[in-house]
């Protein structure tokens, strides 16, 4: 899978936090296979890393495996095998590098554990009560899916394109990917831990729904957004100018959140995005408000739509 869009200027693909987990994650799984046939005292070195590291059950399991309070942040931080870590680091990388830039990087570091932790509680109290068998968890399945219910919750009109060919919205094909989740969550022969991934998404949700710091595009996510072009423009309070035939009027709100959007025919200020393009040249992307992280996001989907129709327009004139 990839996806396709207009990036700012000062937006890295690698921010800090996101690029730390990654060399972790690639740390400790280096470590584990290098310990997988070495003996301490008659025992693997893998499965003592296990018992102390790996989140362990509550009951069922006897003395071999005790649940540890820290167990909750380090099992996010191991893996089973090479497909496991691979998928959830490029999952990571492909949907978080968005986030972290977008949200800053102490928020994204607080969201990513936050949601690692409900994932395992979610699995440690819920899988008893389902009758599920009890095994020792691993992986950042938990926090990955955390990451993902945000990309499709602030980008929830971003294509993500499947095998590099298919174009999917984010909302549609995360969304069918939770779905997976829930409707696989009874299966006793799985080894996969769905309910991790069901609790790493609904604390995600839960932690996006009450941070009133993160505007979600709600119109977009439910698939009602405008499709004609608006004009912004934005101060110390957010003000709607219009563009058409009452264009000496203008509306001023304290946040984006309470602007009542009116339809015009003209898309988002040129003037306005050259003077954010400006700022982060002098300063950086950091330096940008939320508001103003918005604007570029929005002018990025716009360029996309545009680009996409030409495609499509390109490709009917080639067949006919």
């Amino acid at each position: 899978m990839s996806y396709n869009s207009y990036r700012p200027m000062g937006f890295s693909f690698f921010p800090p936090v996101l690029k730390n987990l990654l060399i972790i994650n690639g740390i400790v799984f280096f470590i584990t296979i290098l310990m997988e046939n070495i003996l301490v005292g008659g025992v693997p070195v893998e499965l003592i890393l296990y018992k102390w590291f790996a989140l362990s059950p509550l009951t069922g399991m006897g003395d071999t495996f005790d649940f540890k309070i820290w167990q909750l942040i380090t099992y996010q931080f191991m893996h089973a095998n090479f497909s496991h870590i691979f998928f959830n680091m490029f999952a990571l990388w492909m949907f978080g590098a968005e986030i972290e830039n977008l949200w800053g990087s102490k928020k994204f570091l607080t969201y990513y554990l936050m949601c690692g932790v409900g994932a395992g509680l979610l699995h440690l109290f819920v899988t008893p009560l389902l009758g599920l068998p009890p095994a020792p968890t691993v992986g950042a399945s938990g926090a990955v899916y955390g990451i993902m219910i945000a990309f499709a919750l602030m980008f929830p009109d971003r294509y993500i394109y499947i095998y590099f060919l298919i174009p999917v919205k984010a909302k549609y094909l995360i969304g069918f990917l939770i779905m997976i989740e829930i409707l696989a969550v009874d299966s006793v022969n799985s080894t996969v831990a769905h309910l991790a991934h069901i609790g790493g998404a609904i604390v995600g949700l839960i932690f996006i729904l009450l941070d009133k710091s993160i505007h979600v595009p709600l119109k977009d996510l439910l698939g009602l957004g405008f499709r004609k072009r608006r004009n912004y423009d934005y101060d110390r309070d957010y003000t709607y100018q219009d563009s058409g035939r009452n264009s000496g009027r203008s509306t001023v709100y304290e946040d984006i959140s309470d602007a009542r959007v009116h339809d015009t025919d003209d898309e988002i200020s040129q003037e306005e995005i050259d003077r954010i393009l400006d700022k982060i040249s002098h300063s950086s992307y950091k330096s940008l408000t939320e508001r103003e992280k918005r604007i570029l996001f929005e002018a990025s989907k716009r360029m996309n739509e545009k680009r996409e129709a030409h495609e499509r327009r390109k490709g009917n004139s080639d067949y006919n």
